[in-house]
């Protein structure tokens, strides 16, 4: 499985877990098990706001993109992120943003 991100301004967060052809997104679930060799489903397929152009097979290689939000302080891997290749199993480690500067006199919990 190839997984590109698409980086988009927001502060909505993103978990990714693969199971074999299976996504899941935030805890919604897609099966791209029955996708055959050179089938595409359009970016209209989805009612998920999380793809952000259509998903493609070739061969045994699952090609999705997924947009990744970008919080304020955002890193440059998430700004240009580079494809995820041959993704395993498991949770799907995303580029991390910045630190959060502490702001002197500033309390934190």
């Amino acid at each position: 499985m190839i997984i590109k991100l698409s980086p988009i301004r927001s502060d909505a967060e993103l978990t990714v877990i693969k199971r074999g052809a299976v996504l899941i997104l935030n805890g919604e679930s897609f099966d791209f098990a029955n996708m055959g060799d050179g089938d595409t489903l359009p970016l209209d397929a989805f009612t998920s706001q999380w793809f952000g152009e259509a998903v493609t097979r070739t061969g045994e290689t699952l090609e999705v993109t997924l947009r990744l939000p970008l919080p304020a302080n955002f890193s440059q891997e998430q700004a240009y992120p580079v494809p995820l290749l041959n993704v395993p199993d498991g949770v799907v480690l995303l580029p991390k943003p910045l630190p959060v500067p502490i702001i002197a006199g500033e309390v934190t919990q």
